[in-house]
């Protein structure tokens, strides 16, 4: 009778390791693997709606980069280019200048080979593609107006760790823009997230004002804050 029971344990910490937590609890490489198998599915597994995305993510994030003139974006965990694929769709960003001493308007940074391989084909050619871990970022101290990451924070290693990086590379005045997952979930995944009372605390602590946060979806809310100016 043990034994079964201690199977069924088993199956049950199993499956919630991998549904809800996404290996979190097993590494980074881990994770990176499970989004590897799950590349060509992933859109599908997450049903977006561009139209929707375009309302929700693609218009508000188009209004911040119209008042930064010349903005420099880094998306951290960029997926598939939900968040650049939601721009273009958006009409916020738009034709291509292919000149070799050009800046694209984006960097989509993306440790998972299929993920990026797959967002590269469809984002026509406006956005540079990177393939590398968020900790640490192998980018310039200070080298981006915009730092945006939805959906990923809760599936590092650690996170705050992670919201340093992103600190880092902002220009002073520069703006974060993340999710922070609050739905019953959240708990599950440990150490990884923060409650939606705590979370503006700990992005003041690491050192970013101006914290909004505004709900988003059933399970994230939507976190702003400011890089600041001295």
């Amino acid at each position: 009778m043990v034994i079964p029971i201690l199977l069924a344990v088993i199956l049950i910490l199993l499956v919630w390791e991998l549904w809800i937590a996404e290996g979190a609890h097993f590494g980074r490489r881990f994770v990176v693997w499970l989004y590897d198998l799950a590349a060509k599915r992933y859109d599908k597994i997450k049903s977006f709606d561009m139209d929707w995305e375009a309302h929700v993510l693609g218009g508000p994030l188009g209004d911040l980069i119209s008042q930064l003139p010349g903005a420099r974006l880094l998306d951290v965990g960029a997926g598939t280019g939900r968040t650049a694929r939601a721009l273009a769709q958006a009409g916020a960003v738009g034709g291509q200048d292919h000149s070799p001493n050009r800046h694209r308007l984006m960097v989509a940074l993306e440790p998972s080979k299929r993920m990026l391989q797959l967002g590269r084909s469809m984002d026509g050619g406006q956005f540079d593609w990177l393939q590398a871990w968020a900790v640490p970022l192998p980018l310039a101290t200070a080298s981006f107006d915009v730092v945006i990451s939805l959906e990923m924070l809760e599936f590092t290693p650690h996170p705050r760790q992670t919201l340093g990086e992103m600190l880092r590379v902002l220009r002073p005045g520069g703006w974060l823009i993340t999710s922070n997952r609050i739905g019953w979930q959240a708990p599950l995944i440990l150490g990884r997230t923060f409650s939606k009372h705590r979370f503006p605390a700990v992005l003041q602590q690491l050192g970013f004002d101006s914290v909004e946060i505004r709900p988003w979806q059933v399970d994230y809310d939507m976190a702003l804050a400011r890089k600041p100016w001295s």
